[in-house]
């Protein structure tokens, strides 16, 4: 098994899916980007912009979903669902 540098196709598509979905269930609470940076314990939205986007190869982690989970009131399953 060969390590990889970069994450594969699905992967990365999980990623955006998780993004796009965390963005939908934030605006729908009402909340700004910085705002939920504050309740993650966060003081920029550095993380939760580039995430949200998928940017720079930078994604929520189980634990950054597992907070957001909490703070927006929706399951995490919720954040894994395709849109189509």
């Amino acid at each position: 098994m060969t390590k990889r540098s970069l994450p594969d196709e699905e992967a990365v598509n999980l990623y955006k899916t998780i993004g796009k979905n965390v963005k939908k269930f934030r605006t729908q609470k009402g909340l700004t980007q910085l705002e939920l940076s504050l309740e993650m314990g966060y003081k920029s939205v550095s993380l939760v912009s580039a995430a949200e986007l998928y940017t720079n190869n930078k994604h929520f982690n189980i634990e950054h979903l597992q907070k957001i989970s909490k703070i927006l009131n929706v399951p995490i399953a919720a954040f894994f669902e395709e849109n189509h």
